[in-house]
């Protein structure tokens, strides 16, 4: 076949804007990732949604949803927030990738994200994710420090290239792809006195820990834990890597969840939500004497570089979404919505047993569930026992998705918790939806065995429709 009968198969963006749900499916199966369809259609999540704004999305056939996954918490804004597009619009046209220069956007970024994060963080470096911002912050801290050794935590999620995998405490996710980037050590989050017991050994570069462990299940650590893991650091000349990917930018009711604390990192890793959840952008921001020792000569300026990083864009995206940040107090709506959707779910768990626990702070919540044993296992003659065990909290999401319009996702280390973070602009009316879904859950079901099977209905349903 010559090249140009390609042309022919491909696709256009306006038909791609008319492909249906089974055309939509088809193609990620069979170009994408097959076992991924695979497991979202059996928890039938894998809908075609066609419109987004705010807190509300669309699928093809009309109905409406209300997002409390919020990427992640890469949609602090919301979806398709107009101020942080017509941030990018007014950017459109000017030279977007042009490393022969120096990016205009770049350095007006860079100044904000210091100033917001009070001054004594000033050199910024972009990239595109978490894990690169991760990847940049672990070499800053080695080449700064002459020393190798990092130290994470246990249940820790920092992204899956080698770099951060490698202090990703999950062993799910490491094995296949070991051996990892060597000298990397793990604590158990919280326990500063087993990380002083680790520092002490010395030879470490950096303590990288998350201010709330969001993959981990929502883990908030005990009171004063991330003071006393700045003075360790400060005790044996190791440098704090505190990662905000998912907690900063107004998430947890600070605009930086380790101002909780009144401690200021050595590095701070930022990403998902400064992009206004339209275009992708990440990095750090170190102190200037971390970066004049790692950067700070000309031989040495571009050691570390990223071809998108610092593109004009992705930064027009990040002013206006600090802009938005700012101008509408989200890290004061999300510390006061968040108090009152805890202390709701609270009283549903003095309620119902089947929940384990309800955790986190401002709109970062994990919901968890009791683990149910055996029970799907029972339902499908085995075939299901692993999805039981790994996946329950994903099948009560697909209840509140496919019965009450409320999207929702598990934690990737504790697939036993339901992420509640939904955009800081939610409403007191949207989160009172979710509440009244919880409950007629749980009381239309009874107990936690009828919970199960009713999951595992769902499951069936969807096995044979596809």
């Amino acid at each position: 076949m010559k090249v140009k009968d390609y042309y022919r198969d491909f696709i256009t963006v306006d038909e791609a804007l008319n492909l249906k749900r089974n055309e939509v499916r088809e193609n990620y199966k069979e170009y994408v990732n097959s076992a991924a369809v695979q497991l979202l259609g059996l928890l039938d999540f894998d809908k075609h949604f066609v419109k987004a704004k705010g807190t509300k999305v669309y699928d093809e056939d009309g109905k409406e949803y209300i997002d409390f996954l919020g990427g992640y918490g890469a949609l602090n804004v919301g979806h398709n927030n107009e101020y942080v597009l017509e941030g990018i619009k007014k950017a459109v046209g000017l030279p977007n990738i042009l490393q022969a220069s120096i990016y205009n956007f770049a350095g007006v970024l860079a100044k904000n994200l210091s100033l917001l994060t009070g001054g004594q963080l000033k050199r910024t470096f972009f990239a595109n994710s978490g894990a690169e911002a991760v990847e940049g912050a672990l070499k800053i801290a080695k080449i700064a420090s002459g020393k190798s050794k990092i130290a994470y935590c246990q249940n820790s999620f920092h992204g899956k290239s080698m770099g951060a995998l490698s202090v990703t405490g999950r062993e799910k996710y490491q094995n296949p792809f070991k051996p990892l980037v060597p000298d990397c050590y793990p604590v158990p989050y919280g326990d500063d006195k087993a990380l002083e017991d680790l520092l002490k050994m010395g030879g470490f570069a950096a303590f990288i820990v998350e201010p709330i462990q969001g993959e981990g299940g929502i883990n908030v650590p005990p009171s004063g834990y991330l003071r006393r893991a700045r003075e360790i650091c400060d005790k044996y000349g190791v440098y704090l890597i505190i990662d905000e990917i998912q907690t900063g930018f107004g998430r947890t009711g600070y605009m930086f969840a380790y101002q909780a604390e009144e401690i200021v990192p050595d590095i701070m890793c930022f990403a998902k939500s400064i992009g206004g959840g339209i275009v992708p952008i990440g990095g750090y921001i170190a102190k200037d004497e971390i970066w004049k020792k790692a950067y700070g000569s000309v031989d040495k300026a571009f050691l570390h570089t990223s071809t998108f990083g610092g593109n004009t864009l992705a930064c027009a995206a990040g002013i206006a979404t600090i802009e938005y940040l700012v101008e509408n107090n989200l890290d004061r709506q999300a510390k006061e919505k968040g108090d009152y959707f805890i202390k709701k779910l609270l009283e549903l768990k003095a309620k119902y047993p089947v929940i384990k626990d309800v955790r986190g702070r401002g709109l970062m919540i994990g919901l968890e569930f009791e683990e149910p044993k055996g029970i799907l296992n029972k339902i499908t003659a085995g075939k299901l026992s692993e999805l039981s065990k790994e996946y329950f909290a994903s099948l009560v999401a697909g209840k509140l998705m496919n019965e009450y319009g409320i999207i929702t996702a598990y934690t990737l280390n504790n697939p036993n918790v339901i992420r509640l973070e939904p955009p800081l602009i939610v409403e007191y009316d949207e989160i009172d939806k979710v509440l009244f879904a919880l409950e007629d859950i749980f009381e239309k079901n009874g107990g936690f065995l009828s919970l199960g099977l009713e999951s595992g209905k769902q499951v069936i349903k969807s096995l044979f429709k596809k």
